[in-house]
């Protein structure tokens, strides 16, 4: 079992993005989600198989679960 903490970089390259620290950035600024309402995985910019790696992530508590998380709260932010 993979113990390792993830990072935003390998969350991005797990998700099939670009993922430099810029790019990262120019996402998070770019995909803004600004109603509670929504959940992260529901965002329109997810591809079908990006939305359910993050609704896994978090519905699993999968060792993701903490970073897809941060990326929640960086893109409500």
């Amino acid at each position: 079992m993979d113990t390792s903490k993830h990072t935003m970089k390998a969350l991005f390259q797990q998700l099939g993005l670009p993922a430099s620290d810029t790019e990262i950035q120019t996402f998070v600024r770019n995909h803004k989600l600004f109603s509670a309402s929504v959940k992260l995985e529901e965002a329109t910019f997810w591809t079908e198989a990006q939305a359910s790696f993050l609704k896994d992530a978090i519905t699993d508590d999968s060792d993701w679960a903490e970073i897809v998380d941060e990326l929640n709260n960086l893109l409500r932010g």
